[in-house]
């Protein structure tokens, strides 16, 4: 097996615990919750930047409505906003986040881990470890400081504000990050119903934003899910292009993600509207058909999205 093939090749991350089985991250995989996956929090990166488009506004009263503290607390009215994070950055210091907090969190909501580490969980190579990357990563912590989680009654007489992450600290001269959670929110790491991203076919789909996007959201589905409109899919993506530029950056999309051996489907009109038809979905496609593998191509990255 060649150095390559050795690490894209997949761990087991099913682990019993108990009577329950439960999804636990690895370096080639992480457990994202459901409902995150299908708000559309993780979006391509905007080639054109129009009016308030570097900002999301999202309505999560259904999604999160299990939420022990909306549970207790009667809070009816979620919402969701900040800046609009990325796949290609963002995602994936989420990711490391979710990774750190896997293996060091449990018994509390803070860690603090060498920031080598941290950017290895992110998904970074050695090569990729500069002062620069320290610059990207600090600020994603920031944005993912600012996404802020609101939930309130319905009569808005309560509520309470909090954020997909607390608190986020780096110290260049110890090489340390130290990453702070809310505890009232642990469900948003540890979420009943969660879905398995398989890190490799992101790597795969690298520079590929709308690709990573779809992605994402597919695996967040049913496992036999009705047909997918083109506008349901351009609601999550919250594209901004103009109708016919969408229509041509999803269809790509949808191509990339057959060409990574992860995707059986059809594109097809009906009543007028275009519709993505699942035949089938592959979360361990074999790496092996794949061709070119962990390379990013930057000629290939997406044009407008």
């Amino acid at each position: 097996m060649s150095k390559k093939e050795q690490e894209l090749s997949l761990e087991t991350v099913l682990e019993v615990i108990g009577e329950n089985k439960k999804l636990i991250p690895t370096k080639n995989a992480t457990v994202q919750p459901v409902a995150l996956m299908r708000l559309g929090l993780f979006l391509p990166s905007l080639k054109r930047k129009g009016k308030d488009t570097g900002n999301i506004n999202i309505d999560a009263s259904k999604e999160l409505q299990s939420l022990e503290l909306a549970r207790a607390e009667g809070y009816t009215d979620i919402r969701i906003s900040g800046p609009r994070l990325s796949m290609e950055t963002d995602f994936k210091v989420w990711v490391g986040i979710i990774l750190a907090f896997s293996k060091y969190g449990l018994n509390g909501n803070t860690v603090e881990l060498p920031f080598s580490e941290f950017a290895t969980f992110c998904g970074y190579l050695p090569k990729d470890k500069d002062k620069s990357l320290r610059t990207r990563l600090a600020d994603s912590l920031a944005r993912l400081r600012g996404t802020t989680i609101r939930l309130s009654s319905e009569s808005d007489k309560q509520g309470v504000v909090s954020g997909l992450l607390s608190r986020g600290k780096w110290d260049e001269v110890k090489d340390t990050m130290v990453l702070i959670a809310d505890e009232s929110l642990w469900e948003l790491y540890q979420f009943d119903r969660q879905v398995l991203i398989q890190m490799f076919i992101l790597r795969q789909l690298a520079n590929k934003g709308t690709a990573q996007a779809l992605y994402t959201f597919l695996e967040s589905l049913p496992e036999k899910p009705i047909p997918l409109s083109f506008a349901r899919i351009k609601r999550r993506l919250m594209l901004t292009s103009p109708n016919n530029q969408q229509n041509r950056v999803i269809n790509k999309a949808i191509d990339e993600l057959k060409a990574v051996g992860y995707l059986d489907g059809d594109v097809v009109k009906r009543d007028g509207e275009w519709h993505l038809l699942i035949a089938s979905r592959t979360p361990r496609p074999d790496i092996k058909t794949v061709p070119g593998g962990y390379k990013a191509d930057k000629k290939n990255q997406d044009e407008d999205e």
